[in-house]
Protein backbone atom coordinates (compact mmCIF):
# COMPACT_ATOMS: atom_id res chain seq x y z
CA UNK A 1 0.00 0.00 0.00
CA UNK A 2 1.43 3.03 -1.31
CA UNK A 3 1.18 6.12 1.28
CA UNK A 4 1.75 9.91 -0.68
CA UNK A 5 1.11 12.98 1.43
CA UNK A 6 0.25 16.95 0.28
CA UNK A 7 1.84 19.21 2.51
CA UNK A 8 0.60 22.79 2.48
CA UNK A 9 2.94 25.45 2.94
CA UNK A 10 1.42 28.39 0.68
CA UNK A 11 -0.21 30.41 3.06
CA UNK A 12 0.61 34.19 4.03
CA UNK A 13 0.19 33.41 7.13
CA UNK A 14 -0.69 37.44 7.76
CA UNK A 15 -2.63 36.83 11.02
CA UNK A 16 0.69 35.83 12.69
CA UNK A 17 2.59 39.04 11.81
CA UNK A 18 5.61 38.09 10.61
CA UNK A 19 7.56 39.26 7.81
CA UNK A 20 8.01 35.55 6.33
CA UNK A 21 4.88 33.13 5.04
CA UNK A 22 3.90 31.08 7.78
CA UNK A 23 5.89 28.21 6.52
CA UNK A 24 9.04 29.50 6.89
CA UNK A 25 8.78 31.01 9.99
CA UNK A 26 11.50 29.92 12.45
CA UNK A 27 10.24 27.87 15.31
CA UNK A 28 13.51 26.06 17.52
CA UNK A 29 15.73 27.64 14.80
CA UNK A 30 13.98 25.61 11.89
CA UNK A 31 11.01 27.15 9.64
CA UNK A 32 7.83 25.62 10.52
CA UNK A 33 7.41 23.62 7.43
CA UNK A 34 10.46 21.32 8.47
CA UNK A 35 9.50 20.38 11.38
CA UNK A 36 5.87 19.58 9.66
CA UNK A 37 7.90 17.32 7.07
CA UNK A 38 9.76 15.75 9.66
CA UNK A 39 7.01 14.55 11.45
CA UNK A 40 4.84 13.75 8.50
CA UNK A 41 7.73 11.47 7.26
CA UNK A 42 8.39 10.17 10.60
CA UNK A 43 9.06 6.28 11.42
CA UNK A 44 6.78 5.27 13.42
CA UNK A 45 6.49 1.59 15.71
CA UNK A 46 4.35 -0.76 14.49
CA UNK A 47 2.45 -3.39 16.51
CA UNK A 48 5.30 -5.50 16.65
CA UNK A 49 7.79 -2.45 17.85
CA UNK A 50 9.22 -2.25 14.86
CA UNK A 51 9.77 1.26 13.18
CA UNK A 52 8.17 1.87 9.94
CA UNK A 53 8.27 4.75 7.76
CA UNK A 54 4.90 5.34 6.56
CA UNK A 55 5.01 8.33 3.41
CA UNK A 56 6.64 6.84 0.32
CA UNK A 57 6.09 10.32 -1.47
CA UNK A 58 5.74 14.06 -0.60
CA UNK A 59 4.57 16.83 -2.30
CA UNK A 60 4.61 20.62 -0.76
CA UNK A 61 2.85 23.58 -1.71
CA UNK A 62 4.92 26.79 -1.44
CA UNK A 63 5.00 30.84 -1.94
CA UNK A 64 5.01 30.97 -6.21
CA UNK A 65 7.72 33.02 -5.67
CA UNK A 66 9.53 30.69 -2.57
CA UNK A 67 9.07 27.16 -4.43
CA UNK A 68 13.32 27.00 -3.91
CA UNK A 69 13.24 28.60 -0.34
CA UNK A 70 10.85 25.81 0.71
CA UNK A 71 12.21 23.49 -1.04
CA UNK A 72 15.62 24.43 0.71
CA UNK A 73 13.58 24.24 4.12
CA UNK A 74 12.36 20.47 3.36
CA UNK A 75 15.22 18.73 1.21
CA UNK A 76 17.03 18.29 4.54
CA UNK A 77 14.63 16.78 6.46
CA UNK A 78 13.46 13.71 3.83
CA UNK A 79 14.90 10.85 3.92
CA UNK A 80 16.35 8.96 1.11
CA UNK A 81 13.66 6.92 -0.96
CA UNK A 82 11.02 9.27 -0.53
CA UNK A 83 10.38 11.55 -3.73
CA UNK A 84 10.14 15.53 -3.35
CA UNK A 85 7.95 17.63 -5.19
CA UNK A 86 7.84 21.24 -4.13
CA UNK A 87 4.94 23.07 -6.33
CA UNK A 88 4.05 26.73 -6.70
CA UNK A 89 0.12 26.67 -3.82
CA UNK A 90 -2.68 28.03 -5.77
CA UNK A 91 -4.84 31.38 -4.14
CA UNK A 92 -6.43 29.57 -1.61
CA UNK A 93 -6.01 26.17 0.28
CA UNK A 94 -8.20 24.49 -1.67
CA UNK A 95 -6.40 25.35 -5.05
CA UNK A 96 -3.28 24.47 -3.58
CA UNK A 97 -4.11 20.90 -2.67
CA UNK A 98 -5.37 20.35 -6.02
CA UNK A 99 -2.34 21.43 -7.39
CA UNK A 100 -0.67 19.30 -6.08
CA UNK A 101 -2.78 16.13 -6.52
CA UNK A 102 -2.03 17.02 -10.26
CA UNK A 103 1.67 15.44 -9.36
CA UNK A 104 0.79 12.60 -7.61
CA UNK A 105 0.74 8.72 -9.43
CA UNK A 106 -2.42 7.52 -10.97
CA UNK A 107 -2.75 4.78 -8.34
CA UNK A 108 -6.48 5.59 -7.00
CA UNK A 109 -6.14 2.60 -4.45
CA UNK A 110 -3.16 5.23 -2.73
CA UNK A 111 -3.97 6.67 0.69
CA UNK A 112 -2.92 10.32 0.49
CA UNK A 113 -2.50 12.25 3.56
CA UNK A 114 -3.02 16.25 3.62
CA UNK A 115 -1.29 18.08 6.23
CA UNK A 116 -1.12 21.89 6.93
CA UNK A 117 2.72 23.01 7.94
CA UNK A 118 1.24 25.61 10.24
CA UNK A 119 0.37 22.14 12.72
CA UNK A 120 4.50 21.30 13.20
CA UNK A 121 4.38 19.19 16.19
CA UNK A 122 1.91 16.63 15.29
CA UNK A 123 3.32 13.22 15.93
CA UNK A 124 3.83 10.32 13.96
CA UNK A 125 1.55 8.18 15.92
CA UNK A 126 -1.20 10.51 14.73
CA UNK A 127 -0.06 9.99 11.22
CA UNK A 128 0.10 6.01 11.95
CA UNK A 129 -3.64 6.43 13.31
CA UNK A 130 -4.98 8.35 10.34
CA UNK A 131 -3.30 5.86 7.55
CA UNK A 132 -4.53 2.72 10.08
CA UNK A 133 -8.00 4.09 9.88
CA UNK A 134 -7.94 4.50 5.87
CA UNK A 135 -6.29 1.36 5.09
CA UNK A 136 -8.53 -0.28 6.95
CA UNK A 137 -11.49 0.48 4.51
CA UNK A 138 -12.69 4.29 5.44
CA UNK A 139 -11.59 5.99 2.60
CA UNK A 140 -11.57 9.36 4.61
CA UNK A 141 -10.39 9.91 7.76
CA UNK A 142 -9.83 13.25 10.16
CA UNK A 143 -8.20 13.89 13.57
CA UNK A 144 -10.25 15.20 16.05
CA UNK A 145 -10.49 16.65 19.69
CA UNK A 146 -14.01 16.90 21.73
CA UNK A 147 -15.10 20.22 22.09
CA UNK A 148 -14.56 21.11 25.58
CA UNK A 149 -16.22 24.70 26.32
CA UNK A 150 -19.90 24.97 25.53
CA UNK A 151 -21.25 26.23 21.99
CA UNK A 152 -23.85 28.52 21.26
CA UNK A 153 -25.18 29.52 17.73
CA UNK A 154 -25.83 32.82 17.31
CA UNK A 155 -27.96 35.40 15.26
CA UNK A 156 -26.84 38.42 13.71
CA UNK A 157 -25.44 41.22 15.93
CA UNK A 158 -27.27 44.88 16.66
CA UNK A 159 -25.84 47.98 16.52
CA UNK A 160 -24.49 47.36 19.88
CA UNK A 161 -22.55 44.62 18.56
CA UNK A 162 -24.69 41.67 20.72
CA UNK A 163 -25.74 38.51 19.11
CA UNK A 164 -28.62 37.20 20.21
CA UNK A 165 -28.26 33.21 21.29
CA UNK A 166 -30.40 30.47 18.93
CA UNK A 167 -29.38 27.41 20.69
CA UNK A 168 -26.92 25.61 22.83
CA UNK A 169 -24.97 22.82 20.72
CA UNK A 170 -24.85 19.66 22.23
CA UNK A 171 -20.92 19.50 22.49
CA UNK A 172 -20.87 15.49 23.31
CA UNK A 173 -20.87 14.95 19.55
CA UNK A 174 -18.41 17.79 18.06
CA UNK A 175 -15.30 17.32 17.49
CA UNK A 176 -12.27 19.80 16.81
CA UNK A 177 -11.08 18.64 13.33
CA UNK A 178 -7.17 18.58 12.73
CA UNK A 179 -5.10 17.29 9.94
CA UNK A 180 -3.31 15.55 8.42
CA UNK A 181 -6.39 14.05 6.84
CA UNK A 182 -6.40 10.59 5.25
CA UNK A 183 -8.10 10.05 2.09
CA UNK A 184 -8.02 7.17 -0.81
CA UNK A 185 -6.36 9.10 -3.62
CA UNK A 186 -9.29 8.14 -6.15
CA UNK A 187 -11.92 9.70 -3.79
CA UNK A 188 -9.56 12.56 -3.09
CA UNK A 189 -8.96 13.35 -6.73
CA UNK A 190 -13.19 13.08 -7.26
CA UNK A 191 -14.28 15.40 -4.68
CA UNK A 192 -11.58 18.41 -6.03
CA UNK A 193 -12.49 17.89 -9.70
CA UNK A 194 -16.33 18.22 -8.27
CA UNK A 195 -15.52 21.36 -6.35
CA UNK A 196 -13.47 22.72 -9.47
CA UNK A 197 -16.77 22.58 -11.73
CA UNK A 198 -18.53 24.66 -9.29
CA UNK A 199 -15.94 27.12 -8.06
CA UNK A 200 -18.32 30.04 -8.72
CA UNK A 201 -20.59 28.35 -6.24
CA UNK A 202 -19.12 29.34 -2.36
CA UNK A 203 -21.95 26.90 -1.23
CA UNK A 204 -19.93 24.23 -2.55
CA UNK A 205 -16.50 25.76 -1.02
CA UNK A 206 -14.78 23.78 2.11
CA UNK A 207 -12.70 24.77 4.75
CA UNK A 208 -10.74 21.23 4.57
CA UNK A 209 -10.58 18.80 2.56
CA UNK A 210 -13.38 16.24 4.27
CA UNK A 211 -15.76 18.61 3.54
CA UNK A 212 -15.36 18.26 -0.27
CA UNK A 213 -15.72 14.78 0.43
CA UNK A 214 -18.88 15.11 2.11
CA UNK A 215 -20.30 17.07 -0.56
CA UNK A 216 -19.92 13.69 -2.62
CA UNK A 217 -22.67 11.88 -0.40
CA UNK A 218 -19.58 10.39 0.78
CA UNK A 219 -18.53 9.30 4.84
CA UNK A 220 -16.05 10.87 6.85
CA UNK A 221 -14.65 9.07 10.10
CA UNK A 222 -13.24 10.54 12.48
CA UNK A 223 -10.23 8.96 14.54
CA UNK A 224 -8.71 9.98 17.93
CA UNK A 225 -6.46 13.91 17.50
CA UNK A 226 -3.90 14.60 19.33
CA UNK A 227 -3.66 17.82 21.38
CA UNK A 228 0.48 18.40 20.31
CA UNK A 229 -1.15 19.01 16.33
CA UNK A 230 -2.30 22.22 17.52
CA UNK A 231 -2.19 24.41 14.56
CA UNK A 232 -0.42 27.64 14.60
CA UNK A 233 -2.26 31.22 13.72
CA UNK A 234 -1.47 33.88 15.62
CA UNK A 235 1.90 35.06 17.10
CA UNK A 236 0.36 33.65 20.87
CA UNK A 237 -0.35 30.29 19.08
CA UNK A 238 3.64 30.64 18.05
CA UNK A 239 5.24 31.42 21.72
CA UNK A 240 3.48 28.36 23.07
CA UNK A 241 4.67 26.10 20.48
CA UNK A 242 8.07 27.61 21.07
CA UNK A 243 7.67 26.39 24.95
CA UNK A 244 5.82 23.58 24.66
CA UNK A 245 8.41 22.45 22.00
CA UNK A 246 8.94 18.95 19.96
CA UNK A 247 8.03 17.20 23.36
CA UNK A 248 4.87 18.74 24.32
Amino acid sequence: MRVLAVLTAAGSGTRLGHALPKALVPLHEEPLVAHAARRLLAACPGPDGAATRLVDELVVTAPADLVDAVRGAVAPVVADGVRLVVVPGGPTRQASVAAALAHLGDDDDAVVLVHDAARPWAPPELVARVVAAVAAGHDAVVPGLPVTDTVKRVGPADVAHAEPVRETVERSALRAVQTPQGFRLGLLRRAHDEAARHAHDERVAASDDAGLVERLGRPVWVVPGDERAAKITTARDLRVAELLGEDA
